[in-house]
């Protein structure tokens, strides 16, 4: 191949945007003459190292919006420490089955029992799977729906908020909601319902959830629509930060406390 045509592959690949190949186009070229490959396997060199490039910065791209608190996959989880959890059946989960089949996860349990951690690496393995995700709390979420209502631009945060393929609600239950923030988040569920997946952690059981939407009947209708066909996952197992601070302390945690 003489220079004219380099130079002008190489601004096709730029026009197009391909700059991966433009990047790669000349080693790639080498490698197929001294090995004699055909034009096909030429090719298929070529465009692989684009689309392994796209794919891993859509990647990035979907974790970053996704914005999780902490980056915490899977191997970073002690299943030692949750024995009460069915690691196939989560395992199965990351597969991405509940999003195909459009259930929502509910993972109850006290506090610093890994439901964050869990709902994250749900999160992580969607974004490697393509799945645009949000995390937000509960707090958080309720908050903008709040702000966006006041200044008239609520059926559009409802919208972007449909639109996500997985939403992660974290902590649900930690702070109550007004009426106004109840109705609203109602609102955002509602949507999604039997449409979007959605995972919820919480500290309540479903009997107190009165507490965080004060409304009996609105109550009722949410729990209808975000327990059918959801999988729940009851985390009943010691918290891990009590258990690192008992390991820390020699077991004497609360001794001297009054």
């Amino acid at each position: 191949m003489n220079a004219a045509m380099t130079a002008m592959l190489q601004e096709n690949f730029r026009f197009l945007k391909l700059s991966t190949m433009m990047k790669n186009f000349e080693h790639i070229l080498r490698q197929a003459l001294e090995n004699k490959l055909g034009y096909d396997e030429f090719l298929l060199n070529l465009t692989q190292a684009e689309v392994q490039v796209r794919k891993e910065n859509g990647r990035k791209r979907r974790i970053r919006e996704a914005s999780f608190p902490l980056h915490k996959p899977f191997d970073t989880f002690d299943f030692d420490a949750a024995p009460d959890l069915d690691a196939r059946f989560i395992n199965d989960l990351a597969g991405g089955s509940y999003i195909k089949q459009n259930k929502n996860i509910i993972l109850l349990g006290k506090s610093g029992t890994g439901k964050t951690h869990l709902a994250t690496a749900l999160g992580i393995e969607a974004c490697d799977q393509g799945i645009r995700t949000k995390f937000i709390t509960g707090c958080g979420l309720v908050n903008e729906l709040t702000e966006a209502r006041d200044e008239k631009r609520l059926r559009q945060l409802i919208k972007k908020y449909f639109n996500y393929g997985l939403l992660i609600i974290d902590e649900l239950g930690y702070v109550p909601f007004s009426k106004e923030g109840a109705q609203l988040l109602f609102q955002v569920l509602a949507e999604r319902h039997e449409r979007k997946p959605v995972i919820i952690t919480t500290n309540k059981g479903f009997g107190d959830w009165t507490q965080i939407f004060g409304d009996p009947s609105l109550t009722a209708a949410l729990l209808d629509r975000v327990t059918h066909r959801a999988h729940v996952i009851n985390c009943l197992w010691q918290s891990y930060r009590l258990s690192e601070t008992l390991k820390n302390s020699g077991g004497s945690y609360g001794k001297n406390r009054i």
